[in-house]
């Protein structure tokens, strides 16, 4: 027997007056239960209100453009579901029966050694059973990229799944006090670098004004945009969020504060902290990354400690506005992994404009005085800056969180060892992330925890990512992937290289940043991708063709022939390509080779 059942907006968070953007459905269109019927759009996500049972639409209540809030009816349906309550049982974007999402591509399907065979989807298996109900299917301990990921792909293939974050808000390092914070400062920087490149092409701007307060709540804007937007994920999967400080208690349990939780499976995504300099005053003008991406000002003197990639990213920002830069840096060579040619265009443009960059220097003492702080440096004297950026590099939290108290192997570093499908050395414990060894990226971590969560689910997968790209994003921006000429050069590997300089490019010139170069490294018969460097304006965008390269095999033919548009700094990667295999039209090919 049919009813009539009213469809209303759902739970949404911490959301009211939501616009409607789009109604997929009209009067007498038939729909099946978690077809989407409406889509709304927060100032932190879209969302689709899913039809609650199979029905006929009878009645529309809304119209694009109308706002609403929980409670709201959005149409009403003829069901001959009787027995369902229609607002209660909503979820925005994610079934109650969710079917599982195709497999990554850097995910390998098969058996671990990387077999080749296709996964099949299936319904996550049931319990093991432990002889005791746990609270939760699978916990995650984290919410970086890597641990949100996790959970909520977990939640997705349909297990009970419980998030823990020891701070108050989402995200993790990444979110909060790295990745999304530094790209927002940066951007500004460009800016004002841009506007100052441009007097050399005739326009000039005034000297700008900057209201660091201000930049700092835009900065956090964009955090508390992306974090806010987490809670709602969160919700929207029923993933349950606790907020405070675990510790392992067992190989089945966590203390969160005043609370026990058990599991069944728990993935570790706890990442990691900056590393400090032992000795060092104990003086709020000395600070790690987190402190510089939140300033009170602008110093007039700032001393960067180390030249890897956190370093000179803060140098670039602070250099920007206004601060007098000096970078010391104990190797004989700025961002450690990346080839000397690459970096050579950065270095060129920072010696140019920060007041020093040390190379093969270390900083021997720190003293705080009430003019600034005193700094002895190895080799060049002491000498007087306003704040000290401490940027050498991150240290793995496995100890942090008492992982070897459920039996899981931590070494002296703090990493946690892991197979190929992220199994610690106790059954159903999991790591993913900066915890289980480098590179510390959270888009390794990201791949990673669905990976583990996937292998939880009983999906015969492994995490085999043929590279993992690297980006500084200094100005210009430094990327990499694969094998590197140093690498190469180190191991006795034969290879190939092609690069083309940007000053043959007529985007770079165009934009007025013709420094850049597009280098690709390639198997000397076959010509296969096997590395790539991109140094240059939005060279951490350009790298992902490479990337994609590597994965699938491609050869510089392949890329060559691929048409690009034109002018575009993507058509760089293509000349590149051209210049392996002999058919670059733009420069002289360095030599003929016949197509095969």
């Amino acid at each position: 027997m049919s009813e009539l059942v009213e469809v209303k907006v759902p739970d949404i968070g911490d959301f009211d007056d939501v616009p409607i953007i789009e109604i997929l459905v009209k009067v007498g269109d038939t729909v099946s239960a978690e077809d989407p019927l409406v889509t709304l759009e927060s100032d932190k996500a879209t969302m689709d209100v899913p039809a609650p049972v199979d029905g006929v639409v009878k009645q529309l209540a809304v119209q694009v453009g109308d706002r609403v809030s929980e409670g709201n009816v959005l149409m009403t349906f003829e069901s001959a579901d009787s027995g369902v309550e229609a607002e209660a049982e909503a979820d925005l974007g994610v079934g109650n029966d969710p079917e599982p999402e195709p497999t990554d591509a850097t995910r390998s399907e098969g058996s671990p050694d990387g077999a080749d065979a296709k996964v099949t989807d299936e319904p996550a298996p049931p319990a093991p059973d432990s002889g005791a109900e746990r609270d939760f299917q699978v916990v995650v301990l984290g919410s970086g990229p890597g641990g949100y990921s996790a959970a909520f792909r977990a939640a997705d293939l349909g297990l009970k799944t419980a998030l823990i974050e020891r701070f108050d808000r989402l995200g993790g390092v990444c979110l909060n006090v790295g990745c999304i914070p530094s790209k927002a400062l940066l951007h500004a920087a460009r800016v004002v670098a841009e506007t100052e490149e441009m007097a050399t092409h005739g326009i000039t701007f005034g000297q700008p004004k900057i209201d660091v307060g201000k930049l700092i709540e835009w900065k956090t804007g964009v955090v508390d945009r992306l974090t806010g937007g987490l809670v709602t994920l969160a919700k929207q999967r029923k993933v349950e969020v606790i907020h405070g400080l675990a510790t392992f208690t067992g190989p089945s349990s966590l203390q969160v504060d005043d609370r026990t939780v058990t599991f069944e499976n728990c993935i570790i995504a706890a990442g990691s902290e900056a590393a400090w300099i032992p000795g060092l005053p104990d003086d709020p003008r000395v600070i790690s990354s987190t402190g510089a991406l939140a300033p009170d000002d602008i110093p007039g003197r700032m001393l960067v400690i180390g030249g890897g990639i956190i370093g000179l990213e803060m140098a670039c920002v602070y250099d920007a506005l206004g601060a007098k830069v000096t970078v010391v840096e104990m190797l004989d060579h700025l961002l450690h992994g990346a080839d000397p040619d690459l970096v050579r265009p950065l270095a060129k443009r920072i010696g140019s404009r920060y007041t020093d960059v040390l190379l093969s220097s270390r900083v021997e003492e720190v003293k705080a005085q009430k003019n600034g702080l005193k700094v002895e440096i190895g080799g060049v004297g002491s000498r007087i800056f306003d704040r000290v950026l401490v940027a050498v590099g991150r240290v793995p939290n496995g100890r942090a969180i008492g992982a070897d108290t459920a039996g899981v192997t931590v070494d002296d570093r703090g990493f946690i060892a892991v197979d190929a499908q992220l199994k610690t050395s106790v059954p159903g414990i999991y790591a993913i992330g900066d915890i289980v060894g480098e590179p510390m990226l959270a888009h390794k971590a990201t791949h990673e925890g669905k990976v583990a969560a996937e292998v939880i689910a009983g999906h015969d997968v492994t995490f085999d990512a043929k590279t993992i790209p690297s980006v500084a994003y200094t100005d210009p921006e430094v990327a990499w992937m694969g094998l590197t000429e140093t690498e190469a050069k180190a191991s006795g590997v034969e290879y190939e290289k092609a690069i083309f300089p940007w000053a043959a490019s007529g985007r770079a010139l165009g934009l007025g940043r013709d420094e850049g170069l597009t280098k690709l490294i390639v198997e000397p018969e076959s010509q296969r991708v096997l590395g790539a460097g991109i140094v240059g304006v939005g060279a951490g965008d350009l790298i992902s063709e490479t990337v994609l390269a590597l994965e699938m095999g491609a050869n510089a033919t392949d890329i060559a022939l691929t048409v690009h548009p034109h002018p575009t700094l993507s058509e760089t990667v293509a000349f590149s390509a051209e210049m392996v295999d002999g058919s670059i039209t733009d420069l002289m090919p360095p030599r003929r080779r016949a197509r095969k």
